[in-house]
């Protein structure tokens, strides 16, 4: 591939100095860039590998740039080679070498853009990991397309990769789920009413531990298929009983129920996990004492007392010693309680042990969260630096909520819910292509907006509409000339192709390095940013021909040329296929 064929040229002509005696040997090269000039009339590729060395190596950039381009210029993949500014080295690749490009997409089809940099390096992914209280719903359904997307980008450049949801199904929220559940089963077996305290006693209990009494059950219909399962099967057996009775296989048919209505939902969306871990087994399993002992061990854990919080009047506030975490050690602003003072594990302890779990299956952790968890940040990375020496790479990103509107005005209400949008509600209004494709148009730290009429107006402005319309306008030309004209794409007289069809290819030959940027960037946003690019840039092509005849895709008189720019649309048109697989998103033949 082009890019890589390239860094082997820079390579080569370094070792070539150094051969010569006029480069040390030993030289770093890790920040020797290849990329595409700012300006593309300054070339067709630049390098600043004369601005890094020229320090070490003791000479001037413009020197060793004068030496460098030398080396470049003689090949005969290059047309030309020259010094730009300080010390940058501009070149502009052979006309051979873009036909070779193209024949090579053509050789490579689904795989062209995959490469070996992971190395087979394992990634463990975790995405979603919604409370399993409730359907899919848009506050989850950015991070799950995010996280999926990146999920396929580190496979496709040579990871070996874990896709992992954590369900949550401890704690008080599952309570809560399960009191639902057996308020909807107490429908199913006849009882009308309001639920009142009066009639369930148990409702008053829970409820005096709840500050916010807006949010103390889960009144969605979506409850009612677990109760009606449970009915089915136990009768009334439950009914009218103790909550000690009941709670636990409440709380367990509840949560199954749930997670199966998470798989369908994410299966709208294309999304299947690997692995769903349990927070519940976790501790079961005594995984968050193997942590604490782990980090004890290393005198990272101790006995101690918090400060009291500033800036508050708290009169019944009383010291009381807690197992801590020594968090100040790796950057973060106070050591962090792993239990509380009932002695339960904290939400940090929890994930503490969760994340020590999942290192011990992955060399690399990244976890894709939304950005109201970005004050636990610095504290589960130094937990990870901690309970793994430092060894496993850990990476957090963050995810900007999106703001749904229609017609420009906020979307709230949900069919299935009463309120909120679910992701089944959006995938059945305007389809899985457009909700994955919109929910990476923008950088995940970016807040987004996401319009119902506008994810599904046929225009330029609609970014999955303008992409799939290229590879749709290809494959409609690649038909007609079959039909109509007899003619099929063939790489025979590719040298027929100009300037504006080999700058086509030259857009088309970014694809490999895009994708080995988004993945090692941990941003498949710009994947979309690309297929942008070069839809934009063969809907250009395809306009030229409307006001010059001779650049037309299908020549009449010209059956060679008619070939070969079917040649260079097809494998156009490849390329678009393949970074839209990488989104989740289907390539559309006809639109």
């Amino acid at each position: 591939m082009l890019f890589h064929i390239f860094q082997q040229h820079i390579d080569k002509a370094l070792d070539d100095l150094v051969t010569d005696g006029d480069l040390p040997a030993d030289l770093d090269r890790k920040n020797v860039t290849l990329e595409p000039p700012r300006d593309p009339s300054h070339g067709d590729l630049s390098t600043n590998a004369a601005m890094v060395l020229s320090k070490a190596a003791g000479e001037k950039p413009r020197d060793l740039a004068e030496k460098i381009v030398g080396k470049l210029e003689a090949l005969d993949d290059v047309k030309t080679a020259e010094m730009a500014g300080p010390g940058f080295i501009n070149l502009r690749v052979s006309d051979a070498v873009l036909i070779a490009e193209l024949k090579e997409i053509e050789a490579l089809g689904a795989d062209y853009g995959r490469s070996n940099k992971g190395q087979g390096v394992t990634v463990n992914v975790e995405y979603v990991s919604a409370n399993p209280t409730g359907p899919m719903h848009m506050g989850h359904c950015r991070g799950a397309v995010v996280g999926d997307a990146l999920a396929d980008l580190l496979e496709f450049i040579g990871h070996k990769v874990i896709r992992e949801y954590y369900v949550n199904d401890a704690g008080a929220q599952v309570d809560l789920l399960a009191q639902s559940t057996y308020l909807r089963y107490m429908e199913v077996l006849g009882h009308k009413g309001d639920f009142t305290t009066e009639q369930f006693p148990w409702l008053e209990s829970q409820f005096k531990k709840w500050e916010d009494r807006e949010n103390r059950l889960y009144p969605g219909d979506y409850l009612v298929p677990i109760a009606n399962e449970i009915a089915d099967e136990f009768g009334n057996t439950f009914a009218d009983k103790p909550i000690e009775a009941w709670l636990q296989i409440f709380r367990k048919r509840s949560v199954a129920g749930m997670m199966d209505m998470i798989r369908a939902d994410l299966a709208l969306l294309g999304i299947e996990h690997d692995v769903f871990s349990s927070e519940a087994e976790l501790h079961e399993a005594g995984k968050a004492d193997v942590a604490e002992a782990e980090l004890r061990a290393r005198d990272l854990v101790y006995d101690g007392v918090l400060e009291k919080p500033k800036g508050k009047t708290i009169d019944d506030w009383e010291p009381v010693e807690l197992p801590l975490f020594r968090s100040t050690q790796f950057g973060d602003d106070q050591d962090r309680p792993i239990k509380k003072s009932n002695g339960r594990w904290t939400y940090f302890g929890g994930d503490l042990a969760y994340h020590f779990q999942k290192a011990q299956q992955a060399d690399e952790l990244i976890d894709i969260w939304g950005a109201d968890h970005s004050g636990t940040v610095k504290r589960i990375k130094a937990a990870v630096a901690a309970l793994t020496e430092g060894k496993t790479k850990f990476d957090v990103k963050l995810i900007q909520m999106v703001r749904l509107l229609r017609d420009g005005e906020p979307e709230k209400m949900s069919k299935r819910s009463g309120n909120f949008v679910t992701i089944a509600d959006m995938v059945e209004e305007v389809g899985k292509d457009a909700v994955r494709f919109t929910m990476l148009t923008r950088k995940a730290d970016a807040q987004m907006d996401f319009d119902f009429a506008k994810v599904t107006e046929a225009s330029r402005d609609n970014p999955v509409f303008y992409v799939q319309y290229a590879h749709a306008r290809i494959q409609s030309t690649l038909r007609k000339a079959a039909e109509e004209e007899n003619v099929l794409p063939s790489a025979d007289h590719l040298d027929k192709l100009g300037a504006e069809e080999l700058d086509l290819v030259k857009q088309a030959a970014q694809f490999p390095r895009i994708v080995e940027s988004a993945a090692m960037s941990r941003e498949p946003h710009r994947i979309a940013f690309y297929l942008n690019d070069l839809a934009a840039a063969f809907h250009a092509f395809w306009n030229m021909g409307n006001d010059r005849p001779e650049m037309r895709i299908i020549m009449v008189n010209d059956p060679a040329m008619t070939s070969a720019r079917l040649f260079l649309a097809k494998y156009l048109g490849q390329v678009i296929k393949n970074g839209l697989a990488l989104m989740g998103v289907s390539a559309a033949d006809k639109m």
